[in-house]
């Protein structure tokens, strides 16, 4: 059966319309504390953690949420507004049975979603994902409810924050010195509005901040990780060591040097893995990293002995395989960064304090540190097709692929693949020469326009 609620990243819609209503939060709610009771066996089962990020409709989906959850015998422990990745970490060190958050990421502040974290603190399975599906279109019977004294309580969690804050702390050396070292944050108007700058004043920071104001409307509103310019003017008014921008629910990042130039994913990825190669802690000599990951990344990691491996785009599948092969260290170009050793999600935060560590101890400025690896010049463009055809099945479609690759030779790429939301076939080449890779896709975009 397809799935109807859950995507790539957890449920997520405009609030207020299906799926995104009270009513379907109070529905999977319920799912999900059927199976959490079912799990243990009808004993009581540990608290669902849930929080949220700073949208309007955030409360609203709370209370339904957290009604459904209670409703069926399991008690919630409500985080208030935290950043994913907290709630992952909380999950597991308070043994949770789940951890639910109410966030949209990266959207405006109309959408919502609802993402799930199992009690190991990593996200859930598309198996369990599909579970609570069936759940909530299944017949009502399904969801039948304890008697009065088995239902479940809902309790805030008061020191959510501290706790987070002293987790990130512990991740960073006692050794390391930031006296005299000055960060410029984007809290994106989201999660980590308090958690970001707090957490670098204890640790002694010099911190200058923009978009920590949220109003429940302005969370992502030309800031954060998508909206970088704001901050790009901050590093430089201010001559800011470092500059990071974070999404709103704050598990991804990305950086502006101390020129104010924006680096992406790639580039970080590349210094922590030349970081973690030189320290002989990366697992396998192995950075995990999705198909979108610039092949300048590839290169790098060659020079310093290490290896890059390929997944299918989404953190979730950078997690899987780096836990299926035992890697510690992947992430996507959009900011997104794991490190095992320390937690089970991306973390914005914890990728920042990694970067600034680096950044302390060699004495380096990020520009420098960057530079480790040189971007090839890569172009996307999205084409409108009728439908998902298999395009190895198009001769015309093949045959024009098979040329563009061709004339990238051995020191490019071309992907082409469908987009899992809509109706387009995405169209990507990155290669040393400009004009080839922005030849080749019109090439490839003209065939699939006329073919597919």
């Amino acid at each position: 059966m397809e799935k109807k609620l859950f995507g790539t990243d957890g449920i997520r819609g405009v609030a207020n319309k299906e799926p995104m209503t009270a009513e379907t939060a109070l529905k999977v709610g319920m799912a999900l504390g059927r199976l959490i009771h079912a799990a243990d066996g009808g004993q009581p089962a540990g608290a669902v953690l849930v929080g949220r990020d700073t949208r309007v409709s955030g409360s609203m989906l709370e209370a339904a949420l957290t009604a459904g959850i209670c409703s069926m015998g399991v008690h919630t422990l409500s985080t208030g507004i935290l950043p994913t990745p907290a709630i992952a970490y909380l999950t597991k060190t308070m043994r949770g049975s789940a951890g639910a958050v109410i966030s949209a990421s990266h959207n405006p502040y109309q959408d919502n979603g609802l993402k799930f974290f199992f009690s190991d603190g990593f996200k859930l399975s598309e198996a369990l994902e599909t579970e609570i599906e069936n759940l909530v279109h299944g017949p009502v019977t399904e969801l039948s409810c304890p008697i009065p004294e088995g239902i479940g309580v809902a309790e805030h969690l008061v020191d959510a924050l501290t706790r987070y804050v002293v987790f990130l702390k512990s991740c960073f050396p006692a050794s390391v010195d930031l006296s005299g070292f000055k960060v410029a944050v984007d809290g994106a108007n989201g999660a980590a509005y308090r958690a970001a700058p707090q957490t670098l004043e204890e640790l002694g920071a010099s911190v200058v901040t923009t978009a920590v104001s949220p109003d429940g409307k302005n969370i992502n509103a030309g800031c954060g990780s998508l909206h970088p310019e704001g901050l790009q003017r901050l590093v430089l008014e201010t001559s800011a060591n470092v500059g990071i921008a974070l999404d709103g629910d704050a598990d991804r990042v990305i950086f502006v040097d101390e020129k104010g130039v924006v680096v992406n994913g790639d580039q970080i990825m590349g210094l922590i893995a030349w970081d973690m190669q030189g320290r002989g802690i990366l697992n396998s000599n192995t950075v995990v990293a999705t198909v979108m990951s610039n092949i300048g990344l590839e290169a790098a990691l060659k020079d310093i002995g290490a290896h890059l491996v390929r997944t299918a785009v989404g953190d979730k599948y950078v997690v899987r395989e780096m836990r299926e092969k035992g890697f510690n260290f992947g992430g996507e170009q959009s900011g997104h960064l794991i490190f095992l050793d320390h937690t089970t999600s991306g973390d914005g935060m914890l990728s920042a304090l990694q970067v600034i560590r680096v950044m302390v101890e060699t004495g380096k400025p990020l520009s420098e540190l960057a530079a480790r690896v040189t971007m090839f010049p890569q172009v996307l463009k999205n084409v409108r097709v009728k439908s998902r055809r298999d395009l190895g099945t198009i001769p015309p479609v093949t045959a024009v692929i098979h040329e563009a690759q061709g004339r990238l030779k051995d020191n490019g790429r071309i992907l082409v693949r469908y987009s899992g939301t809509e109706l387009l076939c995405r169209v990507m080449a990155e290669g040393e020469n400009e004009d080839v890779v922005n030849s080749v896709v019109d090439m490839v975009v003209d065939a699939i326009s006329q073919h597919v």
